[in-house]
């Protein structure tokens, strides 16, 4: 089979058994620290995938992932869930409602933030029922001012069901200061554990409840929450039903209270991705490394080539062809290593800590007790893309150094 000189020479270079043994071992460095770093980033990536796809899932199935209010509260928040439930992105609304205030109980006092929310319909709109650890939803009662607390907030209090402790929120009022508080009991007749920091900063009331705090009249709410089945499309989804329903109504959606969360996440992985190509690019310069002590130690080789007909830019290929060859091999094994730590990650943690009697991640340090991956295919082949660029461009220079040798001078001592 017709192969090109530069192509056959190259790959025989690269498979022959070299007299300088160091130069095989700097060419095996190459491709083990090639692997290693590609298997990093692999499998580092994949672990922040996996940590951002449970962050999203817990915290924005909590929150709303849009919402319409009007300029006043809604009469009947059931024609703007109609009239929401027409666009295609829209899977549910409910009727929904937000305020801050403070909890107190015996003494302490912590800052919270409380959703009016219909227990009926809740479990459409968010994933709260999934994650209730006692009490039920359906027990957020109207008149009844019930409660259900994030674990934490729970354990911070030592709250139990049953408990009552104060509500105390802000409310204008025509006095010089402009702003008085004003006191509701309520009772706990729930605890949820999403495993975020909501479970130390959300509440939740029955929605009429939180309008008679609100002194709304009897069947008015401030909002309705919207579920949308691509969440990233919030802003613009909102944006398109309030402009349906008309002046006087307002859109906000999860961006504004989380997106800066996300925003951080996201800058994280990109900073972290290039410190981890930092690996790659330490093993294509033992690439240009090994390929400049292989010209060396190939001038009379490259000089009788010459003698032959060789031209330069076939000679420039021969040891182009080597050192991509060693970066395709190191960038195929670290590739295939990857891919199957990251599919396997959470069970080799599992091996390690019962191996070493320690949790990696404990549940009463960390919200996620457990390492999660998300394998995304875009990211393994931008990884092994960026290899096997690194590695290319690693072969010029010496390649360039190879095609300029003099076959005279090479030869004059031979």
């Amino acid at each position: 089979m017709f192969r090109p000189l530069s192509i056959f020479i190259g790959t025989r270079y690269t498979r022959a058994k070299r007299r300088n043994h160091y130069i095989s071992f700097i060419s095996l460095t190459s491709m083990i620290g090639l692997s290693l770093g590609v298997l990093a980033m692999i499998v580092v990536l994949s672990v922040m995938n996996g940590f951002q796809k449970e962050m999203s899932s817990r915290i924005l199935g909590m929150v709303p992932h849009a919402s319409i209010s009007g300029v006043k509260p809604l009469d009947d928040w059931k024609v703007v869930a109609e009239a929401a439930l027409k666009h295609p992105q829209v899977v549910a609304a409910a009727p929904f409602a937000e305020l801050e205030g403070m909890l107190s109980y015996r003494g302490g006092m912590q800052p919270i933030q409380l959703q009016g929310v219909d227990p009926a319909l809740e479990s459409q709109v968010s994933i709260i029922d999934q994650h209730m650890v006692q009490g039920q939803l359906s027990d957020l009662r109207e008149g009844e001012f019930g409660v259900v607390i994030g674990e934490i907030t729970a354990r911070r209090f030592q709250l139990k069901l049953g408990d009552k402790l104060a509500l105390i929120v802000p409310e204008l009022s025509s006095v010089p200061g402009g702003i008085t508080p004003r006191m509701q009991r309520i009772n706990v007749v729930g605890i949820f554990k999403v495993g975020a920091e909501l479970d130390s900063s959300l509440a939740l009331l029955n929605v009429a409840d939180a309008a008679h705090i609100q002194r709304m009249q009897p069947g008015q709410v401030a909002s309705v929450r919207l579920k949308l089945k691509d969440l990233y499309q919030a802003p613009q989804v909102s944006a398109a039903v309030a402009a349906d329903l008309g002046e006087g109504y307002r859109a906000s959606d999860w961006t504004l209270t989380q997106g800066s969360l996300f925003s951080a996440m996201k800058m994280e992985k990109t900073m972290i991705g290039l410190l981890l190509l930092l690996i790659v690019a330490v093993a294509a310069f033992n690439i240009i490394a090994t390929l400049i002590m292989v010209v060396s130690d190939k001038g009379a080789d490259i000089a009788i080539l010459r003698t032959l007909g060789a031209t330069p830019g076939q000679i420039m290929g021969v040891f182009m062809v080597q050192g991509t060859v060693i970066g395709l091999i190191g960038t195929a094994v670290g590739g295939v290593l990857g891919v199957l730590a990251a599919l396997n990650v959470s069970q080799l943690v599992g091996w390690i800590e019962r191996l070493s009697g320690q949790q990696v991640l404990s549940s009463d340090v960390y919200f996620i007790s457990n390492l999660p991956s998300d394998l995304q295919g875009m990211d393994v082949l931008l990884i092994c893309s960026a290899a096997l660029s690194l590695s290319f461009l690693a072969t010029l220079y010496p390649s360039w150094r190879a095609s300029r040798i003099q076959p005279a001078e090479a030869l004059r001592y031979e």
